[in-house]
Parts: structure tokens; sequence; C-alpha cells
């Protein structure tokens, strides 16, 4: 028997070594006892001698997709997820390499069931903390399903970059000191202080957005489940503003609707002259509502199952997808799939399309140089984007780059700031900003690139938890 001791519940590079140390040792998977925190080595039989060679006396890989799974795995709290997970990889050692792809297999299912939980538990963590300042330091207490701190902590670096905070949990603590991430040891709720001046901001401006007429119950709290109101400074309001909601509603009916400015009046009249009525019966194909018809090759729709959960939206077709007349074939559109399968998105399982359905571009000599839609564009085409969002029906949108953002969000966005978070709409469906692929392409720094990309794989990934 094996024993196999972790430091850490969620130490993934621990459980890695380990692990291959094991197929190498040809342990098999009911000889191995897993345990966390003891005080033995971390290896309860010595390694035999010459180190091992592996299944069949060689070496091993495995599909980078266990990879991933194994890292999400590793933080959930079932204290089995490491024999499960050594279960699945003595299996992909020994023949089963096509594995992950059954489903239905109880193992496969049970690790994907785990991995969502966490992803889960990640995107409650970012969407839930909130911070209480004491001598001009930021803190804020946060109670996770799972051992998710150390992957959660990078995206409130990036989010909070120019603030010293401290997010604390039970069984982990993130500092951050402006320049620097530290994980340290579990702490007490006591250390955080019970209200400070930001909490009334909270307040103020949760009652400010809060939409009587939207409201629906059961959403909110699948979306916001109550185990967290208590941490949160505008839980205090939601009964009061739950209780008013129909008062408030009915008042609404009731008012008498708010003249427009005269200005506003004139400007959607002028714009309205100038925008044709859709001519549906032709299809995209057939669409004149701006002249980018004129020098494209053909209109570029979307494609993917309806119904799918997640939905991407970029710029406009390229060079490549003008001529081929789908969406996201060329350069960008590799390094998006790239990215997609780095972070468990599965393309057909996507609907990707463009907010501007035509290529706009500038002839030089042979070349024809992308050139980025206006905001007429973008509005003439928006009539197209909103068919596809009621045909699918995503629970949320990635917007790749500033013209998609612009489209969803109906204004101007700044990406850098505003990404790496989950954004409301006021529609069904909520939406992730980032990049668009294309941006990594043009950065000439290989050392900016690299971390640009990692980010972009991160927001992803958060968009991939957000539509579970």
């Amino acid at each position: 028997m094996h024993a196999v001791n972790l430091s850490h519940p969620a130490d993934f590079e621990a459980w890695r070594s380990a692990a291959r140390r094991m197929i190498l040792a040809d342990a098999r998977p009911e000889a191995v006892d897993w345990r966390v925190g003891s005080d033995a080595g971390l290896f309860g039989e010595a390694e035999p001698a010459g180190g091992g060679r592996g299944p069949g006396g060689r070496g091993f890989s495995v599909p980078r997709g266990f990879m991933d799974l194994a890292e999400s795995v590793v933080c959930h709290r079932d204290p089995a997820r490491f024999a499960v997970l050594y279960s699945l990889l003595w299996r992909l050692t020994h023949g089963e390499t096509g594995l992950l792809e059954i489903v239905s297999d109880r193992e496969v299912y049970r690790a994907e069931a785990m991995a969502r939980a966490v992803r889960r538990d990640i995107h409650k963590m970012h969407a839930f903390v909130r911070f209480r300042q004491r001598d001009g330091h930021y803190l804020a207490w946060f109670e996770p399903d799972h051992f998710i701190v150390d992957q959660a902590a990078p995206f409130f670096a990036r989010r909070f970059a120019n603030m010293d905070w401290s997010i604390l949990t039970p069984d982990r603590s993130a500092h951050w000191d402006g320049e620097m991430l530290h994980l340290a040891p579990g702490a007490s709720r006591r250390d955080v202080p019970d209200d400070d001046a930001l909490e009334e901001y909270w307040r103020s401006y949760y009652a400010n957005i809060f939409n009587p007429a939207r409201l629906k119950i059961a959403a909110m709290q699948a979306e916001m489940p109550r185990k967290y109101w208590h941490n949160l400074p505008e839980a205090r309001m939601i009964a009061p503003l739950i209780r008013e909601a129909g008062r408030r509603t009915a008042g609404m009916i009731e008012a008498e609707a708010t003249a427009a400015p005269a200005k506003a009046t004139r400007w959607a009249e002028a714009f309205a002259r100038e925008l044709p009525p859709v001519q549906d019966d032709g299809g995209l194909e057939a669409c004149r509502r701006c002249g980018l018809w004129q020098a494209a090759t053909q209109a570029v729709p979307g494609e993917g199952p309806a119904g799918a959960a997640l939905m991407l939206v970029g710029e406009q077709p390229g060079d490549q997808e003008d001529l081929a007349g789908r969406a996201f074939v060329g350069p960008a559109g590799q390094l998006l799939d790239r990215a997609m399968k780095e972070a468990g998105i599965e393309r057909t399982e996507c609907y990707v399309t463009n907010a501007v359905k035509h290529f706009k571009f500038t002839p030089r000599g042979k070349r024809r140089i992308h050139q980025s839609p206006d905001a007429g564009e973008i509005e003439h085409c928006r009539w197209w984007l909103t068919k596809e969002i009621a045909t699918v029906r995503p629970r949320l949108i990635v917007a790749l780059g500033a013209t998609a953002g612009r489209s969803l969000l109906r204004r101007p966005v700044a990406v850098m700031r505003e990404r790496g978070a989950v954004l409301a709409t006021g529609s069904d469906y909520r939406v992730v900003l980032t990049v668009h692929p294309s941006f990594l392409l043009r950065l000439p720094d290989a050392e900016r690139k690299a971390a640009e990309y990692e980010r972009f794989v991160a927001d992803l990934r958060l968009a991939a938890a957000a539509a579970a």
C-alpha cells in the first residue's frame, strides 16, 4: 500500500508530482491511499529502485484536457477527489486513451461535475466579494464551498491592482501589496470589520439599479443564493425592495411618460430617415441597411447550435472570412480556437458571430486592409445580431473587442478596464468583455503577448463558468 500525503488540500503541482511517481511505480488505484496534512513523508513506501518506467516500461503522457480537468478537481472539497483523478490517470495510461470523451463513464462524469462546481464557486467568489476599509487597507471575508482561493485570487490582483487588499476565508487567505500576491493560512470572520463607509455606497448603488418591473425572485436567488447574503452590504435591502416591488411597478405604470429632450428627438428622427427598413425575406445576403455590402464579397452569418449556452461575438469578418463566408476562420479564428480549447470550451457547442456582417476594408495594392466599422454601421447591423440572440437564447455572450461590446451593451466600452467581470445587460443574457484575438496577433513584444494571451484564456474560463 502506498500512502501519499499532500500538505495542502488544493496543491495541484504536489498532486501531479505524486501521481506521476505512482504511475511510474505501477501502483494500482486501489493500492494508493491519498491523504492531506499527514505528518508522514510524501510517500509511505519508498520509490522502487530505478524510479520506475511507467506502463509497459515506457514513459507516458496524457491529454492536455485531463490536466485542465485535474487542476479544477483538486480544488473540490470531496475527500475522494485525488483517488478519482488518479483512477482516471491510471486508465488513460493503460489503454483507455479516449476515456475523457465518454461522458457517460461514472468517473468521468463525477470528475466533470466536480470541475463545474469549482468553476461555479470561483465565479461566485468573483461576484460576491465585498471589501471593507480599515486603516487604508481593504479587507473582505468570503466562505467558498471549495478550496478555490489560489485560483480565484489572481482575478482580484488584476482588477484591484492599485489597492492594498486581503481576502480572508476559513481555509486560505490572499493578500495583495500592490506588486505581489501572497497566499497564507485561513483566518476568522472576526478579522474583518462589520461595517464601514463603503457599505453605504454599495447600498445606494444597489437601490438605484434595482428595477422592480424586471424582478424575477427565483432567477435572482439562483444567481445570488441566500448563503452569500450575510456578507453582502446590500443584502439587508433585498427583502424591503422585494416587498415594495409591486407598489413601485404600479406607480411606474400609472405615471405619465417623461418627454424626451428635443435634441434626442431630432437625432432619433434623423436616424430613422437614414435607416432603411429590414428586408428580411431576402435574408442576410439581401441586407442593404448600410453601404458595406457594396465592396464585400458576401455577408458572413454566425454559426453554431440554437440553444447554445455561450455565444461569442467579434467585430466583423476579416479578409479570409469574407472570402469563405464563415466567421473566425482566419488567423484570429485559429488563435480563438486554441484559447477556447485551453479554457475548456468546445467551439462546436458555442454560437460564433460578428457584430457587423460585412467586411469593411480599404484596398492597398493587392491587399485589403481592415477598417473598423463606425457607430452608424454598428447600429445598422444590430438588428441582425439581435435576431441571432433571440434565436440562440444564450445564457452569456463573450464580447470580443470594443465593437462587439458597444453593440451588445449599447454604449462605448473600455475593454481593458471592464474586462474580467460578468456584466448585466437588462436582458436574459449577461456579457463578459474581453479583447479581440486580432489584438493579440498585433502585439510585437513576445512577453506581453504571452501575458495577454493568458488573460484572454482567463476571460474565456470566466465566461464558461458563468454560462454553466
